[in-house]
């Protein structure tokens, strides 16, 4: 074992206040944020001109360098610094770790990527709110030192296996983007077909109640010990798309109500955003309890005996309202536009039948979504395994 301050690297401290020494030049910057968690990849480099640095931009990097994020570092942000940003600059949130000959970069890399490393940062950390390790604690981490030999064939081995678990990760995003295009692809083919089966095609007004919602109480008082929930597009946008709104943030009492004169819409009723940016991103909810709405959503409500409510929902989920929006400048939506869109209507039973295969459809896209989820976990521990046995002595 090798302390890092103990001859195994120098913890450089060297420094550059781009404001004074280059005010008019533009340098490349590395913050935390610019260092993907647990892969030693430089994601987001920033060009920042030097009067508008930052007052953290201070810590000059050199190749080969090892970048160690000392705030939070089980969030493991540490990279290699490659030779296109050689003299620049990165954050004082980093320790700048510079290897001497005895050790490689990469392998100081993943040793610090390695659980042997992260439990002692743990138990030395300071700060309850931003936890983090000053450059003594960082000099005082131990981690394995084999001979180079030993060292280059421990990191060949580890990008051996790491390069499998990237093409398992591809393979899985290909799978994931796949289960998301299950729905839209049954929602196209089963509205495409509308006049080669005959459906008849009706205004949205025709079949269904068109309205909106009023406006939101602000005073904390209208919420106090509420009893009825208010949706607000918020609401929405925390699941993009469901089929059963029951999670709703804010409730109000009975005097918002009766002051406001509030608009309830029922279960069932269909609602997505009509004002804002929020247009855009195609949100879709069917109530699943009686609920008050914002006034920046419209409201649909399937009259009983023409249509049924799921139905009119998956119409909608394949509906782009950006194409309805007058002026893009204030995007909203008018009720009237709204109650003129043409919807197909087949027969009742047909409407069953169509809700339960789009139904399936959506359940099975789901459940693949659910299983990448969970691949992904896996494959993180699958990296965690692999460094654990790296520095055990076991790869």
């Amino acid at each position: 074992m090798g302390e890092i301050g103990g001859g195994v690297c120098e913890i450089n401290q060297n420094s550059r206040n781009p404001a004074k020494e280059i005010p008019d030049k533009e340098f490349l910057y590395i913050d935390i944020t610019s260092v993907e968690s647990g892969t030693g990849e430089i994601k987001e480099i920033k060009k920042i001109l030097g009067k508008n640095a930052p007052s953290r931009a201070r810590r000059v990097i050199h190749q080969d360098d090892v970048i160690m994020s000392t705030v939070r570092p089980y969030l493991k942000a540490f990279a290699v610094i490659p030779p296109e940003y050689d003299n620049q600059i990165c954050s004082t949130g980093f320790a700048v770790l510079s290897c001497n000959s005895g050790i490689l970069p990469k392998f100081l890399l993943y040793a610090l990527f390695s659980e042997v490393v992260i439990e002692q940062c743990n138990k030395m950390m300071i700060g309850a709110h931003s936890p983090a390790l000053n450059n003594e604690q960082v000099s005082e981490i131990k981690i394995p030192l084999p001979p180079l030999p030993e060292q280059k064939r421990i990191v060949a081995r580890i990008e051996a296996l790491f390069s499998k678990i990237d093409e398992i990760k591809r393979l899985r995003k290909e799978a994931n983007d796949l289960a998301k295009t299950l729905l839209p692809s049954a929602l196209h083919e089963v509205f495409s077909k509308a006049d080669e089966k005959g459906w008849r095609w009706v205004r949205l007004g025709e079949v269904c109640k068109v309205f909106s919602g009023s406006s939101a109480p602000q005073d904390d008082r209208y919420f106090e010990a509420g009893k009825y929930p208010f949706v607000r597009v918020q609401d929405l946008g925390k699941f993009g798309r469901t089929d059963n709104l029951v999670e709703i943030k804010d409730w109000v009492n009975d005097l918002a109500v009766n002051k406001f004169r509030l608009v309830k819409a029922s279960k069932g009723t269909i609602v997505f955003p009509k004002s804002g940016a929020a247009i855009l991103t195609n949100t879709r909810a069917i109530l699943g309890v009686d609920a008050f709405i914002v006034s920046h959503l419209a409201a649909v409500q399937p009259l009983n005996n023409f249509v049924l409510s799921k139905f009119v929902y998956y119409w909608l989920y394949q509906v782009n309202m950006a194409n309805y929006i007058e002026n893009p400048a204030y995007p909203s939506l008018k009720l009237s536009t709204i109650k003129n869109l043409q919807i197909p209507l087949p027969p009742l039973e047909e409407q069953k039948r169509i809700v339960a295969y789009l139904d399936n459809i959506q359940q099975k896209a789901q459940a693949l979504q659910r299983l990448q989820e969970e691949i992904e976990m896996e494959i993180e521990r699958l990296r965690e395994s692999i460094l654990h046995k790296a520095f055990r002595g076991e790869l």
